[in-house]
């Protein structure tokens, strides 16, 4: 029997008790949500990195002065209320009254234009507003100024958006850590408190509900509105084996799992106590991210070559499995079903798959067979597969592939070093942006290509840059179609990454478990156990 086939015969239910956890009171446990994440949280600082498992930890400990809804419009958060100049080029911010750290310390205008200074250097966005500063300072203790040397009109969606790195609100002593530094304290003013002395890196980690934490007085509504946890609190099962942890889910043992493996949605499509739905109607862009500072693919053709041979059948397959109905075809960079998605000068990737055209791009681009280091997290099911598929697909055009089986938070490391393989390098890497972080360019890590301030992988190509830049002047929607087909017809020369396809994926919880909505990450305010 293959695994596939294992998995899918409901077999899993005799893995159950593998997931050791203390035992609770029935109080207790109605007051508990048990929850198993993508991946293991390995590192907890929001700023130093982009990985979705930080970033959705994060929105537990720390708060945004901005949260956009599921319209993708920035609401207040944090902030009282903004005042802009008539000439678009100074913001003055008020926070809310009776903000506080976990630490019982007041927040201030201080602690937020530290927190946006470091961020800043991090984030593409952020980058842009540095860019034009002239001043950011606090005026009071609840008030904050930023002056600019020319407008910037989409700055309240840069300070909400949900795309990493997000504007994140951290005492000023721990936001003064150099932003290419990891912090070491983990005191926000969000609605749960981290507790470190509980967190194991690759078995658990906990919060406990922060009592003097005030929601808004509006609904919910993704990063907006009022964050009302209805747990006291939350603990995340690291659980890498998913049999292991589909039969956890059955028996009770955890309430929510962010993302099952699809080969045992039947089985727990089976148990009449578990819910299970799409997770993101946005869905994901697959990505084989590529090192553009080091040889090979340092050279256009080189990366071409893969272009050439990544057929997206096989690796969304893959991916889902057998469901047809979650993936799609993209010849292109932005999200499928979106109004900026096009195809223009995608041919490469609509194109019957070439190896003849690849081999003949690696040799033009000088290719001579030394090793492709490439990256692949074993711990989280989509990457691992996808990992598999490139690694024949490389093979079968005459690539000398050093497959790294490791796991996601030594990808999340190792990535982020600039050095030649042979001094600890890389040369590929998979993961996946969020479908809503790719309906525009606004804050698309993967297709900004300004080279040292670039995403991991570091692409430098001004013709995207160029069309960026024109969907930022845009005045209207029109413009912003253009600008975007610009883009595209830009990145299908010089493929910053490879879309491996647009897939969706499910989650499933407990039945007694209400609140769960759909978006580009695990909402855990308004979660209810019974």
């Amino acid at each position: 029997m293959d695994r596939r086939s294992f998995l899918q015969s409901g077999a899993v239910v005799a893995a159950s008790g593998a997931l050791a956890a203390p035992a609770l009171s029935q109080g207790a446990a109605a007051r508990t949500l048990r929850f198993v994440p993508q991946a293991n949280l390995a590192n907890y600082d929001p700023i130093w990195g982009t990985q979705f498992v930080v970033r959705n930890a994060s929105m537990l400990v720390w708060d945004t002065l901005y949260g956009i809804d599921n319209t993708f419009t920035p609401r207040r958060q944090m902030v009282e209320s903004e005042e802009v100049s008539s000439d678009g080029l100074t913001w003055t911010f008020r926070l809310r009254e009776g903000l506080r750290w976990h630490d019982n310390e007041p927040v201030r205008a201080q602690d937020c234009v530290a927190s946006l200074e470091r961020w800043m250097v991090r984030d593409g966005m952020g980058q842009m507003i540095r860019a034009l500063r002239q001043e950011l300072a606090a005026v009071d203790d609840r008030t904050f100024r930023l002056r600019l040397s020319a407008p910037y009109p989409k700055m309240l969606l840069a300070l909400g958006k949900n795309n990493t790195p997000i504007a994140f609100m951290m005492p000023e002593r721990i936001a003064r850590t150099d932003p290419f530094q990891q912090i070491t304290e983990y005191v926000g003013s969000g609605p749960m408190r981290f507790n470190r002395n509980e967190w194991v890196p690759g078995a658990r980690a906990t919060w406990t509900k922060f009592d003097q934490y005030v929601p808004r007085d509006e609904a919910p509504n993704w990063l907006s509105g009022g964050k009302r946890m209805m747990v006291d609190r939350v603990e995340w099962i690291i659980q890498p084996d998913p049999a292991t942890a589909a039969a956890a889910l059955q028996q009770g043992e955890v309430d929510w799992w962010e993302t099952p493996l699809n080969d045992l949605i039947p089985v727990l499509r089976r148990n009449r106590n578990i819910r299970i739905d799409v997770a993101d109607p946005l869905g994901n862009v697959g990505c084989l991210r590529f090192n553009h500072l080091h040889a090979p693919f340092n050279d256009p053709r080189v990366r071409q070559a893969v272009a050439w041979v990544v057929n997206q059948p096989d690796f969304m397959g893959a991916v889902v499995g057998g469901d047809a109905a979650l993936w799609k075809q993209m010849n292109g960079f932005f999200t499928p079903e979106t109004p900026n998605y096009t195809e223009a000068g995608g041919e490469i990737l609509s194109r019957p798959r070439s190896v003849a055209d690849a081999r003949r791009l690696l040799q033009e681009g000088g290719y001579n067979g030394q090793p492709v280091t490439m990256l692949v997290a074993q711990d989280i099911a989509a990457l691992s597969a996808m990992g598999q598929v490139a690694n024949a697909a490389l093979r079968s055009i005459g690539m000398n592939v050093d497959f790294v089986a490791t796991d996601w938070g030594t990808v999340g490391a190792r990535r982020a070093s600039r050095e030649p393989v042979a001094r600890g390098g890389w040369n590929i890497f998979f993961t996946w942006f969020a479908g809503a972080d790719c309906t525009n360019p606004a804050s698309y890590l993967g297709l900004r290509a300004h080279g040292d301030g670039a995403w991991f992988g570091w692409p430098n190509d001004p013709a995207i840059e160029a069309g960026r830049d024109k969907w930022f002047a845009a005045a209207n929607a029109a413009e912003e179609k253009a600008a975007c087909e610009e883009i595209n017809r830009a990145a299908c020369q010089s493929f910053p990454f490879v879309p491996t396809g647009f897939y969706r994926a499910y989650q499933a919880w407990r039945g007694n478990v209400t609140g769960i909505n759909a978006g580009p990450l695990p909402w855990f305010w308004g979660v209810s156990k019974s």
